[in-house]
Parts: structure tokens; sequence; C-alpha cells
């Protein structure tokens, strides 16, 4: 058997999105800019990993990070571009997932 040497990008982008939650957290945020309680709820994720989920995704440019100077300060969170460009591949998971994966009973 052959074997190949995977590509150092590939294996990054694959460890990136298999983190847990990291592929919900960006699929949440493709509804649009969202403040750190409504994503939580949305997905049922605890603070403490939403944070972290979040800071890794800021790190890497796919989200971006507004904080709004009201009282009470109001932080928001978007998809950048880079975030916007892993849309086709999230949608294309989605639909496998509805052709291939059974419902939970």
């Amino acid at each position: 058997m052959k074997q190949t040497t995977i590509c150092p990008r590939f294996e990054k982008a694959i460890s990136l999105l298999s983190q847990k939650w990291t592929a919900l957290v960006i699929y949440q945020l493709l509804l649009g800019t969202q403040r750190f309680s409504e994503i939580q709820s949305a997905i049922g994720i605890s603070g403490k990993v939403l944070s972290d989920r979040l800071k890794d995704l800021e790190e890497q440019k796919i989200v971006k990070r507004e904080v709004i100077p009201e009282t009470p300060v109001i932080i928001e969170y978007s998809l950048t571009e880079k975030g916007r460009s892993i849309e086709p591949i999230i949608r294309d998971i989605e639909q496998w997932s509805q052709n291939w994966i059974e419902p939970n009973k």
C-alpha cells in the first residue's frame, strides 16, 4: 500500500473544525451577527467552552468580536470573510447528514 503524506494545512483545518462545538458555532453564526447568550442558548454549550471556541475562532480570523460601548457593554460575534467562506463546506455536511444520518430517537 502506498503511503501518502497529509498536507499540513489540511491537517490543521481538520483539527480546527473537528474540535467539539466549533462547527456548530460557525453554523450558528451563518445566520448572522449574534450575542454570546444567543449562540449559547441556540446550541446548548457551556459558557466556558463557548468562550474558548470563540477565542480560538477569533485567533484564526474566522470570527470577529465587536464591542459596542453602551451601558451595559454589548459584545457581538460575526463571521469574517474567511469564516463565511466555510459556508459551502458546512452546507455540504448539512446535506450529507440529511441524506445519511438517522435522527436520534
